[in-house]
């Protein structure tokens, strides 16, 4: 990754003397792991949480050994405790802006210094506007196959044609249940996407959505524009999701074709100094997933700062020997 000096900044009155050795700005798995083995190796790091995990309207998450079927809401308490025993300092508010030095400016609050920063600021779901949609959101209108598909196996699915991505996730989704329905809405299919519905024994339905038929607080369908009420227990569509990556473009972070920041193996960044882990780098990424990265940058931070703290110690030992 190509590397850009890493400026100072002299504003240390209003910093404060307190250098931290990483800042890690956010607190979900990928934040949260991250500061827990920077702690365990016993440096200063101080982490900032918003309080806006992404999987905050889901009940449950899977797919995660040993934590399956947990509440996300409890696997950060725990985390948050986990931390807390390695004299990590938790920070409730929100990141301004990151100057190069590294001064993290908190909106209303503290300025933080750092040696280096890692972000895990996740993304958020853009949600299309179909009334009902985000009321239903994590509850009974759901993403990832993965994460729900079991708890709500065999019931009548419907998959929403509001992104390309609705093709492959009813293609998917019919491992869970056998009556499965793609509704079209906006979506345009080639020939090959039909045929491939068809075999795999996937419905398809013409017309576009206008809302969630919800009764008793529960999905009961999805209505048309036409007037039809297709009657389906689960709904599922694929988001567009959207990186939290402000702080990282703002200091000049290179991104890949796809528009996301681009980092190596353990979320180095082209900027110095400066990492990135979870879903903030790969939508793709579980909460098992992004704590996985949160380690990974962890190990490589820690690397990173040793290799500082040797080389200053032996400018130091030479100043004294040349001294003496």
């Amino acid at each position: 990754m190509t590397k850009v000096t890493n400026e100072q900044n002299d504003d240390t009155q209003q910093a404060g003397d307190e250098v931290h050795d990483v800042v890690v700005i956010g607190a979900g798995a990928a934040g949260l792991n991250a500061a827990l083995l920077l702690g365990r190796a016993r440096r200063k790091v101080a982490v900032i949480d918003a309080g806006e995990p992404r999987n905050a309207p889901a009940s449950h998450m899977h797919g995660f050994l040993s934590r399956d079927g947990l509440s996300p809401a409890t696997l950060l308490e725990l985390g948050r405790a986990e931390i807390a025993r390695y004299g990590v300092r938790l920070i409730r508010g929100r990141v301004e802006q990151i100057d190069h030095g590294y001064h993290v400016r908190l909106e209303g609050g503290p300025v933080l210094r750092a040696r280096r920063v890692l972000v895990a600021t996740g993304l958020r779901d853009e949600l299309p506007g179909i009334p009902g949609v985000r009321e239903r959101w994590g509850k009974d209108l759901l993403h990832c196959a993965y994460c729900h598909a079991y708890e709500v196996r065999d019931q009548p699915f419907a998959v929403l044609g509001t992104h390309p991505g609705a093709v492959h996730q009813a293609l998917l989704l019919r491992q869970w249940s056998d009556d499965i329905v793609l509704l079209r809405h906006t979506l345009d299919l080639t020939a090959d996407d039909a045929e491939r519905l068809a075999a795999r024994g996937v419905r398809t339905v013409e017309g576009e959505i206008e809302h969630l038929v919800v009764d008793g607080g529960r999905l009961r369908g999805i209505g048309l524009t036409d007037g039809r009420i297709v009657p389906r227990a689960v709904a599922f569509l694929f988001p567009r999701a959207v990186p939290n990556d402000a702080l990282l473009t703002r200091l000049g972070c290179d991104k890949d074709d796809n528009g996301w920041v681009a980092t190596d193996r353990t979320g180095r960044t082209s900027v110095f100094g400066v990492w990135a882990a979870g879903n903030v780098i790969d939508p793709r990424a579980q909460v098992v997933t992004a704590a996985g990265m949160g380690s990974a940058a962890a190990f490589a931070l820690n690397a990173d700062l040793l290799e500082e703290d040797v080389d200053r110690a032996v400018e130091r030992r030479r100043a004294g020997t040349a001294g003496a």
